[in-house]
């Protein structure tokens, strides 16, 4: 079983940026799809960003043009750049691998004044 860890989240006024970062163990990272999900207590998951192994990007429409996912390879890591953050994008923030139903322990983004 992969093990995916998160990390970069934080308290950031609005308006704000952060950086999260996931890190996959294991070989192969290249090969698999990863997302980045998010959660408010009370509401269901809910699938921010996807990157394909090949680097194409899908978004929330409540994130497009905000949120950039990428991926590093050698690094076996994949980012989640989040600009224009408002209080709304407040939530826990998951890694995900579909492929195996892996996932983070998630990292906490809160968008505060």
């Amino acid at each position: 079983q992969v093990q995916l860890v998160e990390s970069g989240g934080g308290l950031v006024q609005p308006g704000g940026s952060l950086r999260l970062s996931c890190v996959a163990s294991g070989s192969m990272f290249s090969i698999y799809i990863m997302n980045w999900y998010r959660q408010v207590p009370g509401k269901q998951r809910e699938l921010v960003a996807q990157i394909s192994r090949g680097g194409a990007a899908n978004y929330a429409v409540s994130v497009k043009g905000r949120f950039t996912i990428s991926r590093d390879n050698a690094k076996n890591t994949v980012y989640l750049q989040m600009n224009s953050l408002k209080p709304e994008d407040t939530a826990v923030y998951y890694c995900n691998r579909p492929q195996d139903n892996s996932w983070g322990q998630g990292t906490q983004v809160t968008v505060s004044s």
